[in-house]
């Protein structure tokens, strides 16, 4: 029986399309090989978002080649799409494919005769990611991946609630829902397709009408996009959507703001954050934020620092300014030295760590309702998970088994996750 191995880098939704390519492979007859043997056939799948992305992946590519040097190397991936004339000349790499609506098409080359329209599962994980959007129009000037990933597609929704049907007949309690620009779910049906008008907010209420115990959750979102429409849907079902909102800022200067092509001013975001919290039941709200953007101020960190205490994040993704070539970023004058860099984002993650611990003291005595994930391997006797907010929780393994969704009470706060009973 051929044997076959994956590694994936970057985000969500390579995560799922390697499922995609697993799942095919699978019905074709091929087993996964184990960690420490070699195997047949290697899926690669790149990710470009820095060049410190696309050495990942030239080195995973190699290692591969070392592993079994008669293999064959299927690449594909975002640094597959961007620089295909590279990937294409490293050792062992028999396939490049530099568009993702080209795996069905792969999967017949290998001999399926009907490739997937989704997933059925999503490894040992209690949540599964599903993408249902591809592509995105921003150009913001940090970013490659408009670059690579251009052409907005959104899934067919029948496809989509088929293919939760079956994750959650498999036991898969939470749904991610996942894209490129998740926002955008929909912008390029156009009319083209029959009802009325289809967009995030509808996906999201056919979904929460499906049989089945689960819980769904979105990845990350534009500002702009998080609508009282959207806010109401998510309102109306509070037990079958999670009240957390990941809305990516990456700055509250207006000043870097501008020069990064973001499509609003700090007070936009301000106030599509005051109105998630006026909508919804103590929402989580989660961000990123870039630190030394090309011509940041002490006074642009300042507001940064500002916004995030003002808007009470539980969660901040830190990311210090690297910069891509080909965009304009990378080009820009007054570049940060590493040292200021690292300053800030260790200043940022000390207000990071106070204002989730602020958020957990605000849930105390709260209801929770919790994925749980795994025994905490520190303490017999101690199951740990995660909360519709989005915070870790460690509660008492009687309450229940990894994959289950259960509902206890909040009764501490720890720096890190909430002790509950």
């Amino acid at each position: 029986m051929p044997s076959f191995k994956t590694i994936t880098l970057g985000c969500k939704v390579n995560q799922y399309e390697t499922q995609y390519v697993r799942e095919g492979l699978e019905r074709l007859g091929y087993e996964e090989a184990a960690s420490d043997a070699p195997a047949d056939l290697y899926l690669v799948n790149t990710c470009t978002v820095t060049g410190e992305a696309d050495l990942k992946s030239r080195k995973a590519i190699r290692q591969f080649h070392r592993e079994n040097p008669q293999a064959e190397i299927v690449v594909m991936g975002c640094y597959a799409t961007r620089d295909g004339q590279t990937v294409s000349s490293l050792p062992g790499v028999s396939e490049v494919i530099t568009d993702k609506r080209q795996l069905p098409v792969l999967l017949q080359r290998f001999g399926l005769v009907e490739a997937p329209r989704g997933i059925s599962s999503f490894g040992s994980r209690h949540r599964a990611y599903v993408k249902v959007q591809d592509g995105c129009r921003l150009n913001c000037t940090y970013c490659i991946i408009p670059r690579v990933r251009p052409t907005l597609a959104s899934r067919p929704i029948e496809d989509i609630l088929d293919e939760i049907r079956r994750l959650v007949g498999s036991g898969y309690r939470e749904i991610v829902l996942t894209g490129i620009h998740l926002g955008h779910y929909g912008v390029d049906f156009g009319g083209r397709l029959p009802g009325s008008r289809i967009r995030l907010p509808q996906l999201l209420e056919r979904i929460v009408q499906l049989d089945g115990q689960f819980r769904v959750r979105l990845s990350s979102i534009e500002a702009v996009e998080t609508t009282s429409e959207l806010l109401a849907v998510m309102a109306a079902y509070p037990a079958h959507i999670c009240p957390h909102l990941h809305i990516s800022m990456q700055s509250g200067s207006d000043t870097v703001l501008r020069r990064m092509r973001r499509r609003w001013q700090s007070s936009r975001f301000r106030e599509r954050c005051q109105m998630a919290r006026q909508m919804l039941d103590n929402p989580a709200l989660t961000t990123d934020v870039i630190v030394g953007f090309p011509g940041e101020t002490d006074a642009d960190f300042a507001a940064t620092c500002h916004m995030a205490e003002e808007i009470g994040f539980s969660k901040i993704h830190i990311f210090r300014f690297s910069p891509r070539a080909g965009t304009l970023a990378a080009e820009m004058p007054d570049q940060i030295p590493p040292d200021a860099k690292h300053r800030r984002a260790a200043e940022l993650a000390a207000l990071e760590r106070q204002l989730r611990f602020r958020y957990f003291q605000g849930l105390l005595g709260r209801k929770l309702q919790v994925l749980i994930e795994e025994p905490d391997r520190r303490q017999p006797g101690v199951m740990l998970g995660t909360s519709a907010r989005y915070a870790p929780v460690e509660l008492p393994s009687s309450r229940g088994m990894p994959g289950e969704l259960v509902e206890v009470r909040a009764e501490t706060a720890a720096e890190d996750r909430i002790l509950a009973e």
